[in-house]
């Protein structure tokens, strides 16, 4: 059978190639992004609550009633912004799976997609299979800053969607007001559509504020803002998230969901939904994972890695140039073969071969593991 494929280019993440590499060396795995403790018990309790409650039949299409209306109480809170719950927030089988549907929902064949690189890998695949053309912008190190007059120019009138990522993985780099405020012009010139995937929305570092999307009301009426609470709440594994925009894009959104997924286990929204009555679980998060990146930072400050500062996710970039001249996906194979920490190379969320000498570190960890891990890590 002749096949072709949509991604003949795509083969095995460099996620699971880590992963599986660790697991094969007993490696401590820094490399996927996942915390290695578990969700609260109060939330675990909440879902055994709902499972035994009977809340195991279909959720509606939009969403759990008082999940939505949570979702709706707590973007006010935090942004400012009335949401219609009905209308403009649909709880999805996770980010990814929000993300694809966006993306799906508004890119046919030929349009062209910016996308911020280095990015995350599922944004320029989603956009091949729609018959998109991905055109992306390079950040650099060691700052990976934007320049926004830089990637203006690669705007063309087939471009349809700019796709943004703050806080920003893998570079832990964040989005400040102005420049969410440049994309706001950006996209009005050009009649765009503006993805932004805010899911480390909480994890944000050193009294920044998170630029949402949210904020900006001419930006909002052409966005789609996409959430996760398996990394707000440590519970990765449960592929739930949500999505954001004004009822004319979610009308689109819905009509690719519908037919994906339709809707997404039950028990687990009503769980979240009373969950969130208490702010707190979400908005101590900042300062819960900022102690872990500055634990970590401390335990390999003797190593002769060079730390690239985080604001955001619980990532961290770190460069290698002054231990080593081999490319990212051999160092960060031997880190893991040889010294026994397994991480992540940059260089993957690149649409090109691409070397800085940087690679990635997840700190979602416990401080046991961090203190062994830096410990190895500056054997290196």
């Amino acid at each position: 059978m002749l096949i072709q494929s949509k991604l003949p280019n795509v083969g095995t993440t460099i996620f699971t190639v880590m992963s599986s590499l660790a697991n094969e060396h007993n490696a401590i795995n820094l490399s996927q992004g996942f915390p290695n403790f578990d969700c609260a018990p109060e939330l675990k309790n909440l879902v055994d609550k709902y499972l035994k409650s009977g809340f195991n039949q279909y959720a509606p299409m939009g969403g759990a009633v008082p999940l939505l209306g949570s979702l709706a109480q707590k973007i006010e809170r935090l942004y400012g912004k009335t949401i219609n719950p009905t209308t403009e927030i649909t709880v999805t089988a996770g980010a990814t799976q929000a993300l694809f549907t966006a993306i799906t929902a508004f890119i046919k064949s030929g349009d062209e997609v910016v996308l911020i690189e280095p990015a995350y890998d599922s944004y320029g695949p989603s956009v091949e299979v729609c018959g998109g053309v991905v055109v992306p912008y390079e950040m650099k190190a060691p700052d990976f800053k934007i320049d926004w007059e830089a990637l203006k120019k690669l705007i063309t009138p087939k471009t349809r969607m700019l796709i943004i990522n703050t806080p920003h993985n893998p570079t832990g780099t964040i989005l400040l007001e102005n420049d969410l405020k440049i994309v706001e012009q950006i996209a009005e010139e050009n009649d765009l559509i503006v993805l932004s995937d805010e899911v480390y929305e909480h994890l944000i570092y050193d009294q920044q504020a998170h630029q949402s999307v949210l904020r900006f009301p001419k930006l909002f009426q052409r966005s789609l803002a996409i959430y996760s609470f398996g990394k707000t709440f440590h519970s990765t594994g449960w592929k739930l998230g949500y999505c954001v925009a004004p009822e004319h894009l979610m009308k689109e959104f819905r009509k690719v969901h519908q037919f994906n997924v339709f809707s997404v286990n039950s028990f687990t929204q009503y769980a979240i939904a009373e969950y969130l009555e208490d702010a707190s679980t979400y908005l101590s998060l900042n300062n819960f994972y900022q102690k872990k990146r500055d634990f970590f930072l401390e335990k390999i400050k003797n190593s002769r890695f060079r730390p690239i500062p985080s604001g955001g996710t619980y990532f961290q970039l770190v460069d290698y140039s002054a231990i080593s001249d081999e490319s990212e996906i051999d160092f960060a194979k031997r880190m893991t073969t040889e010294f026994g920490v397994a991480v992540i190379p940059v260089s993957p969320f690149y649409s090109k071969d691409i070397n800085q000498k940087v690679v990635r570190i997840c700190f979602a960890k416990t401080e046991d593991l961090l203190e062994e891990a830096g410990a190895l890590i500056c054997k290196i």
